[in-house]
């Protein structure tokens, strides 16, 4: 993984895991196991979104070179 996708990664994770969590709230999961399941499911999601994201950060600055 590149640094450019783990400098993403530190942003994206808590942020994706935070929605997840209130979004568990907001259906209902009051009880700890399922508020950690969904914390857990945002930050594994937030692993391929900052790679992609990478990606086209990488391509969009080396087509302007």
């Amino acid at each position: 993984m590149s640094k450019l996708a783990i400098m993403i990664y530190i942003i994206a994770s808590p942020t994706l895991a935070g929605i997840a969590m209130v979004a568990g709230l907001v259906l209902g999961f009051t009880a700890a196991k399922g508020i950690i399941v969904a914390v857990i499911i945002g930050a594994v999601v937030a692993l391929p979104v900052s790679i992609v994201i990478a990606k086209q950060i990488g391509n969009m600055t080396k087509s302007t070179q």
